[in-house]
């Protein structure tokens, strides 16, 4: 495989590489959707360490590769081959996403093309719990009135932050995309004739919060903590964070935290308001372990956290529901950025540490596991060490060097680990 070329090929491919040490006797199923633009770039990285793991490691995977995404609606008029969720839904043990996104490619309702992709498997695969890892690494910088300097200590900054990821503010375009992929029919139109007090042409978006949807987010929450509390061998605390002294929906998910954290009495809770939530979040990060939060404030704030870490180019992510996980770095798709080999792909190759230790918990693997600490050691490595790095966080590099240096200090710990 030539890494170096974006992938031009909109056609399935299935791939299968030789192995060089002994292999499961099932491989994984991953599918992989590189999407638009610097997506697409991005993955070419993601598919580098993959397979030196594949090569010098344990871990085995059939990948199929589907085309999907704005500009793949442009050129074909579908956001993706037919068949396309079918095959995510009944032959994927884990799905990995370069970036959705590309100017001016609207589907006729208005909704960006390729929301079906992303969107549309977030619903209709109830991945119900999005998991953003906020961890700085020793030599990364952050950019602050034009200068890179650093600003946080690495050490007092690692946490996890779980938003709720199928319902709230989204939840209508969540099932409109989801009902979409699965070539469901639409819901009838939710009503309001008027609302008192305002005048004229009003838009208005529903913003459901369930019991239902609260507490498996939230119970989620608590077992992170307490897996964390393993593995780093520190107590761990729980904040929920909402705006439940405005907003009924907040009051019902703050009343299902409580009761929650009463069955986790090992496990401290903590409780914030958004607004003030914020202002600690950047002032006191270390004082945040794992925080939970509804949809529409946790898609802000994780976003807002990234930048303790270094910025979007650093921020990968995990989707996870009961029968299926998605993983994706949460940059877009940078349009402006398409085909200059200059972006940040730590984010999607964390995006495949998580993959690999999520598939260890859920099938109880061990070597997957252990290839998920080798991928985090390469990466801390890496970046201590000086390793390049992107325009992003004060570097020269191409995406590239960045993956392919990681890919080679991946290759040396596997064959240390596996010698």
């Amino acid at each position: 495989m030539n890494y170096r070329t974006p992938i031009p090929d909109y056609s399935w491919v299935v791939l299968m590489n030789e192995k060089q040490v002994p292999q499961p006797m099932a491989p994984y199923r991953l599918t992989i959707l590189p999407g638009d633009g610097t997506g697409r770039e991005v993955i070419v990285e993601a598919r580098r360490v993959i397979d030196a793991f594949e090569q010098f490691g344990p871990l085995s995977f059939d990948i199929t590769e589907i085309p999907c995404g704005g500009q793949y609606y442009l050129e074909t008029g579908k956001e993706w081959p037919d068949g396309s969720f079918k095959h995510c839904r009944d032959n994927s043990d884990a799905i990995l996403v370069g970036a959705v996104g590309w100017p001016d490619s609207h589907l006729p309702n208005g909704d960006v093309a390729g929301a079906q992709v992303l969107l549309g498997l977030r619903s209709a695969l109830d991945l119900y719990a999005n998991v953003r890892p906020v961890k700085l690494f020793h030599g990364v910088h952050h950019k602050v009135h034009g200068v890179f300097k650093d600003v946080w200590d690495p050490n007092l900054v690692d946490m996890a932050l779980v938003r709720e990821n199928t319902e709230g503010l989204y939840h209508s375009l969540l099932r409109r995309s989801g009902r979409a992929a699965q070539g469901g029919e639409k819901d009838e139109p939710i009503t309001i004739d008027h609302f008192p007090g305002l005048n004229g042409h009003v838009a208005w978006d529903a913003r459901p919060i369930s019991r239902k949807g609260s507490e498996r987010v939230i119970r989620f929450a608590f077992n992170l903590a307490e897996r964390r509390e393993s593995r780093i061998g520190m107590p761990q605390k729980v904040t929920c964070v909402d705006k439940s002294n405005v907003t009924r929906g907040c009051r019902l998910f703050r009343e299902v935290f409580r009761e929650v954290a009463r069955e986790h009495e090992g496990v401290e809770s903590n409780e914030a308001y958004i607004d003030a939530f914020t202002m600690w979040l950047v002032r006191n990060p270390e004082e945040l372990n794992v925080v939970v939060l509804p949809n529409m404030f946790g898609d802000i704030a994780t976003d807002l956290a990234s930048v303790l870490q270094g910025g979007m180019g650093m921020a990968a992510s995990a989707n996870i529901g009961d029968k299926h996980m998605l993983f994706e770095p949460v940059h877009g798709s940078s349009p402006k950025h398409a085909g200059q080999n200059k972006v940040n792909p730590i984010a999607a190759i964390s995006s495949v540490q998580l993959m690999f230790e999520y598939l260890g918990s859920r099938h109880d693997d061990p070597d997957a596991a252990t290839c998920s600490n080798v991928l985090e050691q390469a990466i801390t490595g890496h970046l201590a060490s000086g390793g390049p790095v992107t325009y992003d966080i004060g570097g020269k590099a191409s995406t590239t060097e960045v993956g392919e240096a990681i890919a080679k200090r991946c290759e040396d710990l596997l064959k240390k680990q596996y010698a």
